[in-house]
């Protein structure tokens, strides 16, 4: 088959400007919006994800194993724990053991303000920085214990719908009738802890007025989770139940699933809302170039090599227009924080989501083009020739 010079199809996207403009940023639109819906997509899977190692183990309520806010276990678990339990990482005589408490509370920016600031509160002990290898403090220290003091995570301040300046080191937040003073700045790439806040243990326990703790999160050395959940079953006294940290983030990533799928289902119909645009478009542009589409056959090109061409034409423009839409999604969707009920978590445009969305825009080139192309190629080629 004798194909048509792809230098034909490059020289025809500029004849008509305003139709290209049209191709390009109708594309780049449809292609933003797939890259948005796959970059949300891709964010709370990872936040939601396994982030830390099969090692990590947590005791948590019996009844209570979806939900570590609704747990609530007798204070002391973890000295029982660590000298019951064979096998845990251990640092310097320091056990993996951290007694841990969450809650969700209602915090103000100051004491006379009316607004309500709903925040993801994690009660800790030092020995969590030592579970949690992820958290990194990246400015000021950690609270000390009796001073009421906080430290906030990297994504606490889209969490709590305030800008982040309102959370530097240094600032102040109202909560149990009292200011509590900033004085670090966390991070936890990846993970739910980068939308918290974290406090002393017993801080919170006593502004609160709570006597248990929510969970212990033990680390395993040369231990199994077997031994783990032997302790919990041991001790029927305290009611407890073992679960994997990594499972426990898995059956929360399922229980939003639906809205993952919402949202891949709504950048499929938006995708298909800019293809029939581009269907529009294009068949606009080819039912004005009959005539030259005839001229071609008569010149020995067959029909299918048109129709390469045309599509050669179609993709080089959405592809463009996919280009834009990665580069502005690079620059300003990446990292940006999505406030869920459970925290939040950075939107994630990575290599997976960068294909996807310079795929769509393929896409939408080719099968804008195939339709139009086939339409206008029916005609016989005296009734093309004399097309106006």
């Amino acid at each position: 088959m004798r194909l048509l010079p792809f230098e034909y199809a490059v020289r025809n996207l500029g004849r008509s400007p305003r139709r290209l403009a049209a191709s390009v940023l109708g594309s780049a639109l449809v292609v933003l919006l797939i890259l948005a819906g796959g970059a949300f997509v891709m964010g709370m899977s990872r936040s939601l994800s396994p982030h830390t190692s099969r090692d990590n183990v947590m005791l948590l309520g019996a009844g209570s194993e979806e939900s570590v806010e609704r747990s609530e276990i007798m204070a002391g678990v973890d000295g029982l724990a660590t000298g019951a339990i064979s096998g845990l990482r251990s640092r310097l005589g320091a056990a993996y053991v951290s007694p841990e408490c969450h809650m969700a509370v209602v915090m103000k920016p100051d004491r006379d303000s009316g607004q309500e600031l709903a925040a993801n509160i994690r009660g800790v002990t030092p020995s969590a920085f030592l579970v949690h290898s992820q958290v990194q403090i990246v400015e000021g220290r950690a609270p000390e214990l009796g001073r009421d003091e906080i430290m906030v995570g990297a994504l606490a301040a889209a969490r709590l719908g305030v800008s982040q300046t309102r959370l530097t080191v240094g600032q102040q937040l109202w909560f149990d009738n009292r200011n509590w003073k900033i004085v670090g700045r966390f991070e936890a790439p990846g993970t739910v802890m980068a939308a918290e806040i974290w406090m002393p243990l017993e801080d919170l326990k006593i502004a609160t007025r709570r006597t248990t703790i929510s969970t212990v999160i033990v680390t395993l050395g040369d231990g199994e989770f077997a031994d783990v959940s032997a302790f919990a079953k041991q001790r029927l006294d305290l009611e407890l139940v073992a679960q994997r940290e990594s499972d426990y983030y898995a059956k929360l990533m399922n229980f939003y699933g639906p809205i993952r799928i919402l949202v891949w289902v709504t950048a499929g119909l938006i995708a298909l809302g800019g293809l029939f645009g581009g269907l529009n478009t294009m068949y606009a542009a080819f039912a004005s170039r009959v005539r030259e589409l005839g001229t071609l056959q008569t010149l020995g090109y067959s029909r299918p090599a048109i129709v390469l061409s045309l599509v050669q034409e179609s993709v080089l423009a959405t592809t463009v227009g996919a280009i834009i839409a990665i580069v502005l999604g690079l620059l300003f969707l990446d990292g940006a924080a999505v406030r869920i009920s459970m925290g939040a978590f950075g939107l994630t445009v990575d290599a997976a989501v960068v294909t996807i969305a310079l795929l769509s825009g393929i896409a939408l080139g080719v099968l804008g083009a195939l339709p139009p192309a086939w339409r206008c190629l029916r005609m016989e080629i005296p009734q093309a020739l004399r097309a106006q």
